[in-house]
């Protein structure tokens, strides 16, 4: 199909994509959210705005549509097309795209969240669709663009030791005899003792009174302000600091003291399971999921809260997380593919007069231009790209892409393992 909306299955489909103006959004141009949408639809930015999420694909709450044909959405026109998905997309997941792209540029913490399995976000959106708009499980993978920063996961058994030695604003916030069982924890008698306690502080953590966690906060602050003058704040106190400048007397501050603090680097990654505590805290990233929305919270955010779903569903798993380096292609893509079936990304910074093809794969994918300009050609198209252009290629489309400058973009896809598996 060309550009301008005619159909031909073996061509690229340009785009026209949604922008999520969330209060953690950068602000006008600061935000990389913000340029791609301008370049992408040709509006204009509002420089008082915050621009939080570019999306790209066919969910509900932000949909992509045909460049030119501005009624026509994606996931309209899959459906009326559905060969573009390819056989082993449609007898999986039906007549939809079962991933969701998005490009964030995060100027404050998001929300401590998580998000449920297929099981309970199937009841939870039986329950409250309001809130949780689909049945739909949201595991989910994010590749730093700049130097970026989240909390993802439980830390070790051993850090939660010294947080609860040093920091005695967390015990005087939940009851002692439970903070106080962690300190004594028999170390042979396995994992599962250990993560019943930390669901036990973490629980009454988050669900004690807000005159409490407003009093324990009130000290914890005053504390590391005096101690600052005679000593170096760690990375961790300096983090609590700014996080209860921008959500005071919130509890998921205190609750950052229980997460690992994970910094990446351009090109690194993080993969999230379902069911696992995180929060991105600011940078700018690509972020791709299986095409769901639900979102369960409970700190740092004013949206809605769920506390009790939330500490129910967890895994408490503890340690640092994986950071992903991606797998070489070839010397300008490299690979992130996470352990989920719906998605897989690939990185592509090309250098001056250089090209790649990216094979035709039993797949759909979207690319999306992050950087510089160039061509996209399949056997029946060709496109001239820049800044913000986001393209679906229909399951089996050979798409070759080389510059004049240097270029960097992104796809993503189905995982290639289930494509490739499913046709042995």
């Amino acid at each position: 199909m060309e550009s301008n909306g005619r159909k031909h299955e073996t061509g690229l489909v340009k785009l026209k994509c949604s922008v999520q103006n969330y209060d953690w959004g950068r602000i006008g141009y600061d935000s990389r959210v913000a340029r791609l949408f301008e370049r992408n639809c040709g509006c204009q930015i509002d420089e008082k705005k915050h621009y939080a999420e570019f999306w790209m694909g066919t969910h509900v709450s932000g949909p992509s549509f045909i460049q030119g044909i501005d009624d026509l959405s994606l996931k309209s026109w899959i459906q009326q097309n559905p060969k573009v998905l390819g056989d082993v997309v449609v007898d999986k997941w039906g007549h939809d795209l079962p991933f969701l792209l998005k490009v964030l540029s995060v100027g404050r913490s998001l929300s401590i969240q998580a998000h449920p399995d297929k099981e309970l976000a199937g009841f939870l959106h039986k329950l409250q669709p309001n809130v949780y708009k689909d049945a739909n499980h949201k595991p989910e993978m994010a590749l730093a663009l700049t130097e970026f920063e989240a909390l993802c996961g439980f830390i070790s058994s051993e850090e939660l030791d010294v947080v609860l030695e040093t920091v005695p604003e967390i015990k005087e916030a939940v009851s002692n005899a439970s903070a106080d069982q962690n300190l004594t924890v028999d170390k042979h008698n396995g994992e599962v003792k250990e993560e019943g306690v930390l669901r036990s502080i973490f629980t009454q953590l988050m669900s004690v009174d807000r005159e409490v966690i407003s009093k324990a906060l009130s000290q914890l602050i005053n504390r590391l302000n005096r101690e600052s003058e005679t000593r170096q704040l760690t990375s961790k106190e300096q983090l609590v600091l700014k996080l209860e400048k921008q959500y005071p007397n919130d509890v998921g501050v205190l609750a950052a003291l229980l997460l690992n603090h994970v910094k990446l680097e351009p090109g690194d990654g993080l993969y999230i399971a379902a069911n696992e505590p995180h929060a991105y805290l600011i940078g700018e990233c690509i972020e791709c999921m299986a095409a769901s929305d639900n979102v369960v919270r409970a700190g740092l955010t004013p949206k809605y809260i769920d506390v009790k779903t939330l500490c129910s569903m967890l895994t408490y798993k503890q340690g640092l997380p994986e950071v992903l380096k991606g797998t070489p292609i070839n010397q300008y893509v490299r690979r992130y593919t996470p352990p989920f079936e719906e998605f897989e990304v690939d990185r592509c910074v090309l250098d001056q007069g250089a090209s790649v093809v990216f094979p035709g794969l039993p797949g759909p994918s979207v690319f999306v231009i992050i950087s510089g300009e160039g061509t996209m050609q399949t056997s029946s198209s060709e496109d001239r790209v820049s800044e913000g252009a986001t393209l679906f290629a229909p399951a089996g489309a050979e798409v070759r892409v080389s510059t004049d400058s240097e270029l960097q973009l992104y796809r993503a896809g189905v995982n290639s393992k289930v494509l490739l598996n499913s046709l042995t």
